[in-house]
């Protein structure tokens, strides 16, 4: 899975995970909640400018760490603050729920998100769809200029998991990366290309490319990647996680994770050759897209208890 891994990552154009040097964040805020306190930071991307939360729980020694990808739901005033509790869907709210459990977590609003939209910023949404049209655009610019809006939403989240390997309080052989629906996409393409990345979580986003193209499903914008699926699909990436563990959630309603059946049956052989087939998990669910309550409780105690091997 070496050059398979290398492949794609030269494919998408990303500098080798690991090689960048510790990421410094500057703390805008602070407030004290109930088991935890919620950090507002910022800090740089290859000269962009990263807004996110940073949960730290009471104790802080030697924990495990986890990066949070929020969704898209067409909810683009909606990132880091809907993760962390303080908008939107509460059954999206994992970062303070496990940073009770002692995991730091760091929950970044992705590109175009909540405040990093170049109109405005907070938790309210823009009219005229002002918001898709700059998503939109991110996306074109990138394509037009050779790259690919992955590209961007992956040196974004590799330095996610730089800043957190160069906490001093954080395990670094104990970080995970968590996302539902887009920001499981981000879960699946990052996880394959970084290796520091320990164990993963990816919900209602593992479905094929050519399941989409058959079936008249929506690609994510950050998942346009001109050429990509000449050579690649989304097993590919499964295969490159491997022999790391991976739980992908699934529905059998949910056209977005539609096929993940036939994804994970097809990397299970890069796991079974490395005799890590026990680490590759599939739980599937009745009902659509949404979270439920099942499935949110079901993906904080599989983090939990993967933190803790």
């Amino acid at each position: 899975m070496i050059n398979l891994r290398n492949e794609i990552t030269e494919a998408i154009g990303i500098a080798a995970p690991g090689t960048m040097p510790q990421i410094e964040y500057r703390l805008l805020e602070s407030s004290k909640e109930a088991g935890y306190t919620r950090q507002l930071i910022e800090y740089d991307s290859y000269g962009d400018k990263v807004i996110a939360f940073l949960l730290l729980p009471e104790i802080l020694d030697n924990n495990p760490a986890i990066l949070i990808n929020h969704q898209h739901n067409r909810e683009h005033h909606l990132g880091k603050s809907e993760v962390c509790g303080l908008a939107g869907n509460p059954l999206q709210a994992f970062g303070p729920e496990l940073a009770k459990r002692g995991f730091v977590v760091l929950a970044p609003d992705a590109i175009c998100f909540e405040d990093r939209r170049k109109n405005t910023h907070g938790t309210e949404p823009l009219a005229d769809d002002l918001d898709f049209w700059q998503h939109y655009n991110e996306m074109c610019y990138r394509i037009i200029n050779g790259e690919s809006l992955m590209k961007k939403v992956l040196d974004d989240a590799v330095n996610g998991i730089t800043l957190l390997s160069g906490l001093a309080y954080v395990d670094n052989s104990r970080i995970g990366t968590l996302g539902h629906s887009m920001g499981g996409n981000t879960v699946l393409f990052l996880s394959a290309l970084d290796e520091r990345i320990a164990f993963s979580c990816a919900s209602g986003s593992a479905c094929t490319y050519e399941n989409r193209m058959v079936n008249n499903v929506g690609i994510e914008m950050a998942s346009i990647i001109p050429g990509f699926h000449s050579k690649y699909d989304i097993y590919d990436l499964v295969s490159c996680i491997a022999p790391r563990p991976l739980l992908i959630v699934s529905a059998e309603d949910d056209k977005y994770s539609r096929d993940a059946s036939y994804i994970v049956e097809k990397a299970g052989p890069a796991y079974a050759e490395l005799n890590a087939l026990q680490n590759l998990h599939h739980k599937r669910y009745p009902g659509d897209h949404g979270l439920t309550k099942e499935r949110y409780d079901f993906i904080i105690e599989w983090l939990d208890t993967n933190a803790s091997c």
